[in-house]
């Protein structure tokens, strides 16, 4: 399942997190592909221990919180502590599988990647190039969005991102352990809170319908949530 979820990050918030990260210190990205993505990869990635990506990732972690459209599509068990990339003109991402297994360095945090997530940080007016093709069994689709929105898309999708030809592009990036492994089993939960939610907009969340369909929603979740 893909899905757009708009202003992850707006106002003050997006400000800072830009402001941060143009502070940092940015070094070859391919500090941590693993071997695949070492060969297709051109960009440049704040250091994931710099106090400036620590700061900005926790921005986005509290942001992520809040935002119900997020925790209704990924029904996140762990999230990979944000990290950021910048394109400059001439740079880019080849097609890759994104690593099953994360570790972060340092430490005993790992997670299996079930998701993929890139939140995009600047106008895309300022650049051209940088779409985020991803593969799927319904063909190929780009992505580019506004500064604050973010894509969601499974991490076992082959991906790409195409060539810069003028500006830069600037992304926050991470990934997502669900508490559903199985992405077919995410996307029936999805559709059906999502139709819960439209039908209790019309009837109120009292109606003997809304009670049933939320209890079936939570009887699914169990039976195939890992927590």
């Amino acid at each position: 399942m893909m899905i757009a979820i708009p202003g992850v990050l707006s106002g003050r918030s997006l400000d800072h997190v830009r402001t941060l990260v143009s502070q940092g210190e940015w070094i070859d990205g391919n500090t941590t592909s693993g071997h695949q993505s070492a060969l297709a990869k051109r960009n440049s990635q704040l250091p994931e221990d710099s106090p400036a990506a620590r700061e900005a990732g926790g921005i986005i972690l509290d942001a992520l919180g809040a935002t119900p459209l997020f925790i209704a599509a990924a029904l996140p068990l762990k999230v990979f502590p944000p990290l950021f990339n910048l394109y400059g003109e001439g740079d880019r991402f080849d097609t890759h599988v994104d690593n099953a297994i994360r570790l972060k360095r340092g430490t005993d945090f790992r997670l299996r990647s079930d998701l993929s997530a890139t939140l995009f940080l600047n106008d895309p007016a300022t650049y051209d190039g940088g779409e985020l093709v991803v593969e799927d069994t319904l063909g190929t689709h780009q992505v580019k969005l506004a500064a604050g929105d973010m894509i969601l898309y499974p991490a076992s999708s082959l991906h790409h991102v195409t060539p810069i030809t003028r500006g830069n592009r600037l992304c926050a990036f991470f990934w997502i352990q669900s508490m559903v492994r199985d992405d077919g089993a995410r996307r029936t939960l999805f559709d059906l809170d999502s139709a819960i939610q439209t039908i209790a907009g019309d009837r109120g969340q009292a109606d003997p319908a809304i009670i049933r369909l939320t209890g079936v929603y939570h009887n699914l979740l169990r039976r195939w949530a890992e927590a």
